[in-house]
């Protein structure tokens, strides 16, 4: 329980708990913020006392608590009121909004983790280089829906940011550590560059750095340290 009368998040720099830091910056919501190395199950064992899942975000508000990035971004649309970064069930594009919620992490971010996890968070003998290969060209194939919805816009929803924006901009953002975002087609690429100069985003970004153990090596994942080593 969180015996604050803020919200309080577990963040991790470049993490999906992004996302949740994102939106509460966005939306002007006063919070608590917990700084952890990544992967936190790692490097700050204590911290699968307060979330046995050992992930970030862990997010609490009240008797609540989270661990879906997206879906603390959701919440805190509709708990706060906050339609102004969001859409109500009303809206016309109120199932694209959700879509592109849930497309984030099921569709864009999954094979990213694979890519990572393959690369360099497992142990140099347990890596896999085919699967880290299949996994990146998978992501790339899964942003052909993407690039054909920027064909036209500015931002995925209602013709003005919304939390489906960070949701997605966060898997680019990711892919962008990986080093794929060379892949990305012009009109993602100039979104993404776009989401991501947004001052909420740019204040945010770089919080947790100085306390990050870890540092993605981009494409082609060559000459990769080993992180248990």
């Amino acid at each position: 329980m969180n015996t604050s009368n803020k919200p309080k998040l577990w963040h991790c720099y470049t993490a999906r708990s992004l996302r949740a830091l994102w939106a509460m910056e966005e939306m002007g919501i006063d919070y608590d913020l917990e700084v952890l190395a990544f992967p936190p199950r790692v490097f700050q064992r204590e911290f699968l006392d307060v979330n046995v899942l050992g992930t970030v975000p862990y997010f609490v508000d009240g008797d609540i608590d989270m661990t879906e990035s997206s879906a603390i971004g959701l919440y805190l649309v509709e708990r706060y009121q906050r339609y102004d970064f969001g859409l109500k069930s009303t809206d016309k594009e109120y199932a694209d909004y959700l879509n592109w919620l849930f497309h984030s992490d099921a569709t864009l971010t999954f094979p990213q983790t694979l890519v990572l996890r393959y690369s360099q968070l497992e142990p140099v003998e347990r890596r896999q280089p085919q699967i880290v290969e299949d996994y990146r060209k998978w992501f790339l194939a899964r942003l052909k829906r993407l690039n054909a919805h920027l064909a036209d816009r500015e931002f995925l929803c209602d013709g003005r940011f919304t939390i489906a924006d960070i949701a997605i901009a966060y898997a680019l953002y990711l892919g962008d550590g990986l080093g794929l975002s060379q892949f990305y087609e012009p009109q993602v690429l100039d979104y993404f560059k776009r989401m991501t100069a947004r001052p909420a985003f740019q204040k945010i970004e770089a919080i947790g750095k100085d306390k990050s153990l870890f540092s993605p090596t981009p494409y082609p994942f060559e000459n990769v340290p080993d992180l248990f080593g």
